[in-house]
């Protein structure tokens, strides 16, 4: 027979019933809200040309931040020795870059001219921009927004040739890749030949990110690995197929110094790709920007889930270094497509970013193509990826309000019956923008080491690519920090620890031999 409940017991289960109206009470109230929004959505009136201008200068100055998360992120991933370093090139890099984009990068971007290259509007004068006369604000508004955009995609590089190249050597490229993304950025969105093409970037996958990635991996290929990154195995080492190159050199893992810094990038980050994302719109629309900033905020946190799970899979233990990457993998993979997009398809589109973040990581490594940070990967193949997901997942023009502004085209992706077309334009814009970077980059990387070896005391010396562009093996293995005037005890510090342990060494052999 049952136990009548005490008198405890059932004031117990009454507080707790009681506590159990707030949620549902709580849940009521929210889709009453809901409900009502919904009901009072209208067309909205049109923004001002005040309000437009407060939005984009208040977004570009979160892109404009950007620039200390990537500091954050690439100083904590490499090696303490190099912190200086990385945060210096992550610096100097938007001076480089406003000074070009000034002098002739909008000019080539977005000055009237030719299909292929602008060629008006020189060091910002004269009104010749008729490819940003849609956008309702002052020509400095627009100069700034897409300025923050060139020092983006400029310093994309910085970390994918850490810790071995000369800082004059990066400086010089820094200015030449803005010139690259100006010209290839006037063939989408200055009106050059593949925005009447029909291919669609709507915030940057391919044209900042892609011409960043693209720049990053020709670097890393001409400078090859930084020292003790591969090496031989020996004579008894067990070979791991995990942790063993295409060309049978041993991977070894170079830790970052700290990932707290690192993940602080991140959040600094994932905060500027909301003003990235949603301010490319140009103008105050509050319905494009609250369906952007969603989007975008969905696709880094699926991004950071499945660069997780994958990683999970790989190395059986959680990375955080590939949560970071994956949140900024789906980031970069939803740019292009934001306002063109649903929600799920952009938890779709995060999702792949994420996982293949991973793999290309693997990838690179067994290729033996060095990138300490993981910038080309991020970058590159998700700025790729991004870019193709228009072609698949952009809903028809008719579906939201501001899309046909934006999106100027009759029919959207192939997943969403709209043909195959647009991801056909896509891959034609993936292939000649990747083609032309390449070259450019190729050209100009060898040029600046041809440049450096021809001032150089080891002119008389046959002349490699790398040997030039690189700094030497001992100031690599003390450090770069040490050819800063901040690093001179740094430099002391080093040599002191390397004499160190090379005697201990020594001793250890001498002991060996006599045992």
């Amino acid at each position: 027979m049952p136990q009548p409940e005490s008198q405890n017991a059932i004031q117990k289960k009454s507080r707790l019933l009681k506590y159990a109206y707030v949620p549902v009470l709580t849940l009521i109230i929210l889709m009453c809200i809901s409900n009502a929004t919904t009901a009072q959505t209208s067309t909205p009136a049109s923004p001002t040309v005040s309000e437009n201008t407060q939005w984009v200068l208040f977004t570009g100055c979160l892109v404009f931040f950007m620039n200390a998360g990537f500091a954050m992120l690439e100083s904590g991933f490499c090696r303490s020795a190099n912190a200086i370093t990385v945060l210096a090139k992550n610096l100097i890099v938007f001076g480089i870059a406003t000074l070009a984009f000034w002098i002739l990068g909008f000019a080539f971007m977005f000055g009237d001219g030719s299909d292929f290259i602008g060629t008006s509007g020189f060091f910002l004068e004269g009104s010749g921009f008729k490819s940003l006369q849609w956008a309702n604000i002052p020509l400095p508004a627009k100069f700034f927004f897409q300025l923050t955009f060139a020092g983006t995609a400029a310093t994309i590089v910085s970390g994918a040739v850490a810790e071995r190249i000369k800082f004059a050597a990066f400086m010089a490229f820094s200015f030449f890749l803005v010139l690259s993304y100006a010209i290839t950025g006037h063939w989408i969105w200055g009106g050059g030949f593949l925005d009447n093409l029909g291919f669609r970037d709507f915030a940057g996958s391919t044209v900042v990110h892609s011409v960043g990635g693209w720049s990053a991996l020709m670097g890393s290929v001409l400078l090859k690995p930084r020292l003790g990154k591969y090496r031989k195995l020996k004579p008894n080492e067990k070979r791991s197929k995990k942790d063993t190159s295409f060309y049978g050199k041993k991977i070894i893992s170079m830790p970052a110094h700290n990932l707290s810094i690192a993940t602080l990038g991140c959040f600094i980050l994932w905060l500027g790709w909301y003003g990235f994302n949603a301010g490319s719109t140009l103008t105050a629309n509050s319905e494009a920007i609250a369906h952007i900033l969603l989007v975008t905020l969905m696709a880094g946190a699926t991004g950071g889930i499945g660069a997780t799970f994958c990683a999970w899979q790989v190395y059986e233990k959680p990375s955080i270094s590939f949560m970071v990457n994956g949140i900024l993998a789906g980031c970069v993979s939803i740019t292009a497509a934001c306002a063109f997009v649903n929600i799920t398809s952009a938890a779709v589109i995060g999702f792949v970013g994420g996982a293949l973040v991973v793999y290309a990581t693997i990838l690179l490594d067994k290729f033996q193509i060095d990138d300490p940070v993981g910038a080309v990967p991020v970058h590159l193949f998700c700025g790729v990826w991004g870019t193709l997901a228009v072609g698949l997942f952009s809903r028809n023009p008719d579906k939201y309000l501001w899309s046909k502004e934006y999106f100027r085209l009759d029919q959207g992706g192939l997943l969403f019956g709209g043909g195959i077309n647009l991801l056909f334009a896509q891959l034609i814009g993936i292939l000649l923008v990747g083609a032309f970077t390449v070259v450019f980059s190729a050209i100009a990387w060898i040029g600046i080491s041809y440049f450096i070896y021809k001032i150089s005391d080891t002119s008389n010396s046959d002349f490699k690519v790398f040997k030039s562009l690189r700094v030497l093996p001992q100031e690599e293995v003390i450090g770069l920090d040490s050819l800063f005037a901040e690093g001179n005890d740094i430099q002391q510090m080093k040599r002191e620890y390397i004499e160190t342990q090379r005697h201990k060494r020594f001793l250890q052999r001498k002991y060996s031999i006599r045992r």
